[in-house]
Parts: C-alpha cells; structure tokens; sequence
C-alpha cells in the first residue's frame, strides 16, 4: 500500500469512532424525585443530603457529548455555614487517554432564579474517576431550600 491509502484508512478509521462514539457508556446523574433511568441512559438515583439535592447530566450518542456522560452528580446542597450553593461531582474517564474536563453546572429550583458554578482543567488520568466539589455563592435570604435541582449543563475535555 501507497501512503495515499494509509493516510485514508486511517481518516476513515477516526471518522467512524467520531461518529459511532469511543464506547457505550450512558450519563448519569441524581434526582431526588426519580428512582428510575431517564431518558439519556444515565440512572438516577435518591439524595437526601442536607438542603438541595437531585441533579441530572444529559448525554447523546455522538462523541461531542462524551464528556457528558463521563459525569455523575454525587451530591447538590446548600451549606449553611459557607452560605454557599455545593454540589459534588464524579467524572470517570474510561478512556486509554488522559483528559483535562471543563464543567458548568446549574442550581435549579421552581422559584429560585438559577445560580451557576464553572470549573476548569479537572485533570483526569485515563483509566481513572476523579471527585470535585462546585460552588457558588448563595445570594438569596432564604435557608437555600428553594434550590432543588443540579444539572451540569456544558461539558468539554481535551
């Protein structure tokens, strides 16, 4: 073979695993009013902690919205003492690869106005889950309980 059909075995190669996904893992994530799977292929599961608690992580099959489903919502809470919305998430890298994620994440709530938290350059080892905790301010009067809900909703690695 020439270098002409190496170099085109190879795009194609790549295109596939763009198009087809580097693997099957379905998203997840927590919400406090479900027990059951939702609809992107990630579980869900009850969170009682103190405060807010339920998330969600939405994840397609392309391979844009990998990093999607590479996250968990562990935990979504007020704390009182920092007076700060908090949430702990998971991102496990089952990859051959070593991965930097961005994530942006919302606290929700029926009457809340949405509050954002954003952390960059989570380094993570192929192979490997790392847990990270997110927050941002509280800057309502209340005792936070008027948040009910995370949901990470912009996800990148690279």
């Amino acid at each position: 073979m020439n270098k002409r059909h190496i170099r085109a075995l190879a795009v194609f190669g790549i295109a596939v695993v763009a198009l087809t996904g580097a693997r099957g893992s379905g998203g997840g994530g927590c919400d406090n009013h479900s027990s059951s799977s939702s609809s992107s292929g990630g579980s869900n599961h009850d969170n009682d902690d103190n405060g807010t608690s339920g998330g969600s992580v939405s994840g397609g099959s392309g391979s844009a919205n990998q990093a999607l489903r590479d996250i968990t919502i562990d935990k979504c809470a007020y704390d009182a003492a920092t007076k700060n919305l908090t949430a702990r998430i998971t991102i496990k890298n089952d990859g051959v690869l070593d991965y930097d994620y961005d994530v942006t994440l919302k606290f929700k709530g029926a009457s809340a106005v949405s509050a954002t938290a954003t952390t960059n350059d989570i380094a993570v080892a192929a192979d490997a889950s790392k847990s990270v905790d997110m927050t941002t301010p509280y800057t309502g009067t209340g005792d936070g309980s008027e948040y009910t809900k995370c949901e990470v909703t912009r996800a990148s690695r690279s």
